[in-house]
């Protein structure tokens, strides 16, 4: 299990902001996030223990800065509730997740990207007290929108599509 890397979709939180879903409520369903960040620190931890989304949220019609609102204030909700849970932050913080959407406005979104890494880290260091520069990262995956496709165009949605790239790229995703 040592061994073993992935990451959970598990955004609870999104699910019931985005898409009006949820299995059980938000309350519950933290605890369920809590205990898979203190099961994964112990005995997979080179596992991803959520994905904080705010993909989901920007392909329901929010703008760009709503969704980094969105997604870290849910994200500041996760530390929270671990660090009530008594975990520490620099155990599970390291292996914090995001995924994000990337649509046509090229540098918006690359300002986008780079504004939510650099309040990541002051959040994380300074609102939670973090130590270690890794708990401090904002480690995430980027989708290129599907909103911003047409099936009018296809060949144009290459280059939608690319350029969607480019600007997560350049904002510092590290997948894609």
């Amino acid at each position: 299990p040592d061994r073993i890397g992935g990451t959970v979709q598990n955004d609870i939180l999104k699910e019931y902001a985005a898409r009006g879903t949820y299995i059980y409520p938000p309350r519950p369903s933290m605890r369920l996030i809590t205990d898979v960040f203190g099961y994964c620190q112990d005995r997979i931890p080179k596992w991803n223990t959520i994905s904080i989304s705010g993909y989901h949220m920007r392909e329901a019609g929010c703008t760009a800065v709503q969704e980094v609102a969105f997604t870290l204030s849910n994200a500041m909700a996760y530390v929270q509730a671990a660090l009530d849970a008594g975990l520490a932050v620099d155990d599970f913080g390291l292996r914090l997740s995001f995924f994000f959407a990337c649509h046509q406005n090229f540098f918006e979104e690359v300002a986008k990207f780079r504004a939510a890494r650099r309040m990541w880290a002051r959040i994380m260091t300074e609102r939670f007290a973090a130590k270690d520069p890794r708990s401090a990262m904002l480690r995430f995956h980027t989708q290129t929108g599907g909103v911003t496709l047409t099936a009018q165009q296809p060949e144009n949605n290459v280059v939608r599509t690319a350029l969607e790239a480019l600007s997560a790229v350049l904002g510092g995703t590290q997948s894609l």
